[in-house]
């Protein structure tokens, strides 16, 4: 069971959750995404002390009234570590919160022990996902409409969500329990447009596990190899037939990075 508290940040309400014991792992959330998403990954981390939070617009955190750069994002990540009274921690950034996860690690080092990039892109200077896909994350609408969903899940995520009703009918409830809103969603993606983390890649000096499926429209294999080859002690694993969201719908990722989480 999650256990929720609430936290403020300059100006916002930040929804910050835990759950579990032993050491901690950090999970930052993608877009639009909120803390109960991650339950059927945490479920693969029964020893760990698993702790996320809900960025501003999504789930039961504020909405902010502008958009928030992802240098920021990580200011409030690391403020969260500081809540829950964590000095270092592993972190696991899945698609947007990749990019959150890369900035924490580079502005705030000494916080994050081992890094996990799953699904996720250096931002400006990346390879583009496809045009359909792109279209379908331009708007919330796949939050709201199961119809919606129903249309576009396998042109948009791929993987065993695109093959598999099934997991359409439970990646749908997931999104449709707590939306973002429109406006906050919007503050997100504007956010982070101008983001990239090119330039300093190369400086990000931790352990990495650079995870990504080769069936993901949004996010090329390309952009896991780049990660890989700029971060210089990163690895990338690929997991065959994963989608972008092979962290929820495909158990291998998930032991991949206990695995690698769990190495000293």
């Amino acid at each position: 069971m999650l256990h929720n508290e609430f936290l403020r940040w300059r100006g916002h309400t930040i929804r910050v959750t835990e759950c579990g014991e032993g050491e901690p792992l950090f999970l930052v959330p993608g877009l639009g995404c909120n803390a109960e998403m991650w339950t059927p990954f945490m479920e693969q981390f029964p020893r760990r002390r698993l702790i996320s939070f809900d960025a501003p617009g999504a789930g039961r955190s504020s909405t902010p009234h502008y958009p928030i750069s992802v240098e920021s994002l990580a200011a409030l990540a690391a403020a969260v570590l500081d809540q829950r009274h964590v000095a270092c921690t592993d972190v696991v950034g899945y698609s947007y919160g990749g990019a959150i996860a890369q900035q924490l690690a580079y502005n705030h080092p000494e916080r994050v022990a081992r890094l996990v990039l799953a699904s996720t892109t250096c931002g400006i200077g990346a390879v583009l996902g496809s045009l359909p896909a792109l279209a379908v994350l331009a708007t919330p609408l796949r939050f709201y409409s199961p119809a919606y969903f129903e249309r576009t899940a396998a042109r948009v995520y791929g993987g065993a969500t695109g093959r598999d009703p099934a997991r359409h009918q439970r990646e749908m409830a997931a999104r449709h329990r707590l939306p973002p809103t429109s406006y906050g969603y919007a503050m997100q993606l504007l956010g982070g447009m101008a983001w990239s983390s090119w330039s300093f890649l190369p400086e990000i000096t931790h352990e990495t596990l650079v995870i990504c499926g080769d069936d993901d429209p949004l996010v090329p294999l390309a952009n896991g190899h780049m990660l890989a080859e700029r971060i210089p002690r990163a690895r990338l694993e690929v997991v065959e037939r994963g989608g972008h969201l092979l962290l929820w719908d495909d158990a291998e990722a998930g032991e991949r990075i206990g695995r690698f989480v769990a190495s000293h």
